[in-house]
């Protein structure tokens, strides 16, 4: 598991305390100092089930006009090269699962969501 982070997000800091309190193994990316390429972009929002444009920070000063942009496939490839040229506008903290899928980690229920099954033992028959 992965999970891509900007220290200074409160809501990182909340999904790698809850990561650490269950005892998950993960990786953490700064993404802001190691920015993902497009490709790895394009493989999150397949993961996520998302658009680009689903997961972009509009409301910071690097996004300009692009809440304006038009959300349709003929620019997807344009928010792809924003969010490459400018990190900071990717959504935090987003977690690839060890199962294949993704999420936005802002909630509790999603960072639990990338945690594998919990094992359990048998429960004793009733008697």
């Amino acid at each position: 598991m992965e999970i891509w982070i900007n220290p200074a997000c409160s809501k990182c800091r909340s999904a790698i305390s809850l990561l650490d309190a269950e005892q998950a193994e993960y990786t953490v990316r700064r993404y802001l100092d190691d920015p993902p390429t497009q490709a790895e972009i394009r493989e999150v929002l397949s993961r996520l089930g998302l658009e680009p444009w689903d997961i972009t920070r509009t409301g910071e000063d690097a996004a300009g006009d692009m809440a304006s942009w038009p959300r349709d496939p003929g620019s997807r490839d344009r928010w792809i090269r924003a969010l490459a040229e400018h990190p900071i506008l990717i959504q935090r903290p987003i977690i690839t699962a060890d199962d294949g899928h993704a999420v936005i980690g802002r909630t509790e229920e999603a960072v639990r969501s990338t945690l594998p099954p919990q094992w359990s033992p048998p429960r004793e028959p009733p008697r």
